[in-house]
C-alpha cells in the first residue's frame, strides 16, 4: 500500500509581492486521530483567490507571521475530531465548502466544523470554492445591506468581477436595474452577459458623466463599490438624495478619510464600509447566507464564471493576473 502524498501549501514568513509566497510541505498539521476539539481534516479539492489575499500578503490587512494564504474553498472530510462526529451533520467523506478559514491555499486543511457548510450532491466542488466568498458578499450586499427591490437602480462597480457578476445576476433576479462599469471592452461583454442593462467604461470615459446622461443627475439608489479609491468619488455624485454608497472593496487602494459634511452636500447620503464577517458572525448567519446561494448555483439560477484555474503551485501567477486585473470571474486554485 502506498501512503498519501505529503500535504503541501501556501506559507509567508514576511509581507510583500507574489514572490513571498512559498509552495511547501505542511508540517503542523495534527494527526487525524488525534483532531482538536471542534475541528475537523479536509482534502482540499480547490480554494479560491481573492482580492483580500492580496492584501493580508502585502500587509494592507496585518496578519501574525508565519502565516498560511486563502481562506475559502471546498473539498471533501478526511477525519473528524469526537465532538464533531458526536454533534453529527458531518461524516467521513462529507462535502463541504467553508469561508474564513486562513491557510486554505492547500492540499489538507484543518478547520472549524462550525465555517463549514454542506455542498449539495449535484454541485461540483470546484463550482462550490469559487462562489463562497464572492457569492456570500454578494448575497449579503443585495439580500442584507441594501436590499434590492424591484425597481432599485444599482451603480455596480468592476461588473466583470467575481463578485461584480454575481451581484448583478442578484440585483436583476429581485427586479432592479444594473449600471456596470468596467475596464475594457472583453470586460463589457462579460458584464453584459451577467445582466446588466448598461455597461460603461470607466477606462475610456468619466462613469459619472455617463450615468448621468443614461438616467439623470442624483439617479442612482445604491453603489457597490469594490474598487476603491479610483470611484469612491464619482460614485458619491451619481447617488439619489439619501442614497447608500457601499464601499465594500479596495482594489485600486484604500479610500481616503471623507469629511461628513461631504456627504451632506451630497444629498443626506449614507455610507457604510460592510465586511462578510458581520453579516456571518455565527454559524447560522454563515449557513442562512450561503445554504441558499449554494442552492442558487446547484439550480443553474445562479451562473458561476470560474474558468482561471491554476495549479497550487502557481499561486505567485494567480496573485499577479488577479492584481493585474487581467481575469474575469473568479481564479481558482487546484491541488
Amino acid at each position: 500500500m502506498t501512503s498519501a502524498p505529503e500535504p503541501h501549501g501556501i506559507r509567508i514568513t514576511e509581507t510583500g509581492g507574489p514572490e513571498v509566497m512559498r509552495y511547501q510541505p505542511l508540517t503542523d498539521l495534527p494527526d487525524p486521530a488525534e483532531l482538536p476539539p471542534g475541528t475537523v481534516l479536509i482534502d482540499v479539492a480547490a480554494a479560491g483567490v481573492n482580492f483580500i489575499d492580496t492584501y493580508q500578503r502585502g500587509g494592507l490587512y496585518p496578519m501574525p507571521l508565519p502565516t498560511g494564504l486563502g481562506q475559502e474553498g471546498a473539498g471533501v472530510i478526511r477525519a473528524l475530531a469526537p465532538d464533531v462526529a458526536a454533534a453529527g451533520g458531518f461524516t467521513v467523506g462529507s462535502r463541504v465548502a467553508w469561508l474564513d478559514v486562513i491557510g486554505s491555499y492547500a492540499t489538507m486543511l484543518l478547520a472549524p466544523a462550525d465555517r463549514l457548510v454542506a455542498v449539495p450532491d449535484d454541485l461540483d466542488l470546484t463550482l462550490a470554492a469559487a462562489v463562497m466568498l464572492q457569492g456570500a458578499t454578494a448575497y449579503y450586499l443585495a439580500h442584507l445591506t441594501f436590499p434590492v427591490t424591484s425597481g432599485t437602480v444599482a451603480l455596480v462597480h468592476a461588473g466583470a468581477g467575481g463578485v461584480g457578476q454575481l451581484l448583478t445576476q442578484m440585483v436583476v433576479a429581485a427586479g432592479g436595474r444594473v449600471v456596470a462599469t468596467v475596464g475594457s471592452q472583453a470586460k463589457q461583454a462579460v458584464a453584459e452577459a451577467a445582466g446588466a442593462h448598461d455597461v460603461i467604461r470607466y477606462d475610456t470615459t468619466d462613469f459619472a458623466d455617463q450615468v448621468e446622461e443614461l438616467l439623470g443627475p442624483h439617479a442612482i439608489d445604491v453603489v457597490y463599490d469594490g474598487v476603491g479609491a479610483a470611484t469612491f468619488d464619482g460614485g458619491l455624485r451619481v447617488l439619489r438624495p439619501r442614497g447608500l454608497m457601499v464601499t465594500y472593496g479596495n482594489a485600486s487602494g484604500p479610500v481616503p478619510p471623507i469629511a461628513p459634511l461631504q456627504l451632506a452636500s451630497g444629498g443626506s447620503l449614507f455610507l457604510t464600509r460592510p465586511t462578510l464577517a458581520h453579516y456571518a458572525t455565527t454559524t447560522e448567519q454563515l449557513r442562512g447566507i450561503c445554504e441558499p446561494l449554494l442552492a442558487d448555483v446547484a439550480s443553474g439560477a445562479l451562473r458561476v464564471d470560474a474558468e482561471t484555474r491554476l495549479p497550487l503551485t502557481e499561486a505567485i501567477r494567480a496573485h499577479e493576473l488577479l492584481s493585474g486585473r487581467a481575469t474575469t470571474g473568479k481564479v481558482l486554485l487546484l491541488p
